[in-house]
């Protein structure tokens, strides 16, 4: 394995299981130097804004969706979970204390000053919000992301899922791309493709996409400290969408008559 103990590695993610499976991932392979976790955005806050975009019906609809439709299909997606864990061999242990920070925004200045002091060679972006260009400017380091969707095809949420609700299983997959101020519009590093099984569903999805995806992030960052990295221009010719959580009814309707679990 090369040695890149002279590389700076940060991690900025935000709360939940999947950050911890994709530190656990890259640490048998790369230092992390930090790895800094923002607080959740406040939910007023959060649902003001996305009733402004959507409206209240949309929003309360996605709201059930979440704590019933979700709840029950991890319930019922244990064994399979376990599979999936188990064939991708995730691990979500927490990262040493030691390089562990909590933050109240991936866009604070508290952030900003962490990266300016460590001067990173690298910054891995996992499920934040989106990143102000004061940050992305902050330091001279590439900013990559991992993303649920083959861009720019599927942007924001659930790219998996809504490729399969459109019939478009060829771009039913994750994307390892550079960051820049749009939503998922950066330079692509790596794609790929996953296959979905009988036992899958909306909640089982993230899985498969993270076992496929891993590998390709580990390339994306061996490229880039190794400074060979090669990014492939963004299409300008398909068309280009921002997704978002689909609501109970939207989940039910695709579920029935496109058959996507």
């Amino acid at each position: 394995m090369v040695n890149y103990s002279n590389k700076k590695i940060v991690m900025i993610t935000g709360r939940g299981e999947y950050p911890l499976m994709v530190y656990n991932y890259l640490v048998k392979h790369f230092p992390i130097e930090k790895f800094i976790v923002e607080n959740p955005e406040s939910k007023v806050e959060f649902l003001k804004r996305r009733i402004k975009r959507l409206g209240l019906l949309h929003v309360i609809s996605q709201i059930t969706m979440r704590v019933f439709v979700v709840t029950f299909l991890k319930i019922s997606s244990k064994e399979r979970i376990k599979e999936i864990i188990k064939s991708g061999d995730l691990k979500r242990n927490l990262p040493d204390p030691k390089i562990l920070v909590n933050i109240t925004s991936a866009n604070s200045k508290e952030c900003m000053k962490i990266l300016q002091e460590i001067t990173p060679d690298l910054v891995l972006i996992v499920n934040t919000r989106i990143l102000s260009e004061e940050i992305l400017n902050a330091v001279p380091a590439k900013f990559i992301n991992i993303h649920a969707g083959i861009t720019p095809k599927y942007r924001g949420m659930h790219g998996e899922y809504w490729a399969l609700v459109n019939n478009d299983k060829e771009n039913c997959g994750i994307t390892v791309h550079l960051v820049d101020k749009g939503i998922d519009t950066g330079e692509i590093l790596y794609q790929d493709t996953i296959n979905i099984t009988k036992k899958d569903n909306y909640y089982t999805y993230p899985y498969l996409l993270l076992v496929k995806g891993l590998p390709l992030l580990q390339k994306a960052i061996t490229d880039i400290l190794n400074q060979t990295i090669k990014t492939k221009p963004v299409p300008k010719n398909i068309p280009s969408k921002l997704y978002y959580h689909p609501t109970t009814w939207q989940y039910l309707s695709n579920r029935v008559l496109r058959k996507v679990k």
